[in-house]
């Protein structure tokens, strides 16, 4: 198999009607490392948006319980983009995100937020990092493929272009992103979950590569002494020659998914979709709950 015979494969099927497939031989053959990284270093531009990081440090999830909080995302998201929105798994998933969300007054507009970072940094990523670019195909299922999810999470006034996702999410941050104490606690115990992964004699070094691969608003926000210009140059070179050396390797035969990756640590024994994440209850633990949408998922229960 040639190395650019999955992107001719891609390029046959329809970028609307087939953004699941599409995504999955992007996210699970194309790119799985560089998804990974993109979606990890997401969740930092979430934290630095004050509404989003106070709500997460209150519920302690990512704080107290970080490798478990990390394990059920990734394990829940992958669920869907594995089996696909019809599959058991996937609803089960779903219903499970559904549950959580439901417990706390998250706004339209966190919500709409979060899901654009889904959609742009993996690219952002990936033509910055990536073996190749992400082709206008990867790039329009990618953003269909979230809509729908999006869909399912009952999030209203989901923008309906890869373009305006990306407008959403640079205005957003532009007028959100702010210190915040209980924000900076949260994405310093992010810091510590990925340094605790590698012998830690290494976190000193793990800690600097990390905070180089952040842009200057998000440092800011967080108030992280930015690495020095050697030190970002270095890491960021390092990690496009990784990318310059995978397109040199044999293209992936077989999927790679988030159950296989290595930093997922919580189930050594195996998981029930069913059992990941959160139970709160509403009210108990964050603020009251508001009903102003009901998920798709829920409505074909």
């Amino acid at each position: 198999m040639k190395r650019f015979a999955r992107l001719r494969e891609i390029r046959r099927l329809d970028p609307v009607a087939d953004a699941h497939e599409i995504y999955r031989l992007s996210a699970a053959f194309e790119f799985p490392w560089d998804y990974t990284r993109a979606l990890e270093l997401a969740l930092f531009r979430t934290y630095a948006v004050p509404s989003i990081g106070r709500l997460l440090a209150e519920t302690a999830e990512l704080t107290e319980r970080t490798q478990k909080r990390y394990d059920d995302t990734s394990l829940l998201l992958d669920a869907v983009m594995e089996h696909g929105f019809a599959a058991e798994q996937a609803r089960t998933a779903i219903r499970r995100v559904n549950q959580m969300h439901r417990a706390y007054d998250i706004s339209d507009e966190d919500m709409r937020y979060v899901l654009s970072t889904f959609v742009v940094m993996p690219r952002r990523w990936i033509d910055a990092y990536g073996w190749r670019r992400l082709s206008r195909h990867e790039v329009v299922a990618t953003t269909e493929y979230y809509r729908t999810f999006g869909r399912h999470l009952g999030i209203p006034g989901i923008p309906e272009t890869y373009e305006e996702f990306e407008a959403l999410l640079d205005a957003y941050e532009e007028t959100h992103f702010a210190w915040d104490e209980r924000s900076r606690q949260v994405s310093d115990a992010t810091l510590d979950l990925m340094a605790s992964w590698y012998p830690r004699p290494l976190a000193p070094l793990l800690r600097t590569t990390t905070l180089a691969l952040l842009d200057e608003p998000l440092l800011r926000a967080f108030r992280y002494e930015p690495p020095g210009a050697a030190a970002t140059t270095l890491v960021r070179r390092v990690v496009r020659t990784r990318g310059r050396l995978v397109r040199l390797l044999p293209p992936r035969r077989a999927p790679h998914f988030a159950r296989q990756n290595w930093e997922v640590r919580s189930y050594p024994d195996g998981y029930r979709t069913a059992d990941l994440g959160t139970r709160p209850v509403p009210g108990l633990g964050g603020c009251p709950v508001r009903h102003t949408h009901t998920p798709v998922a829920d409505v074909q229960e």
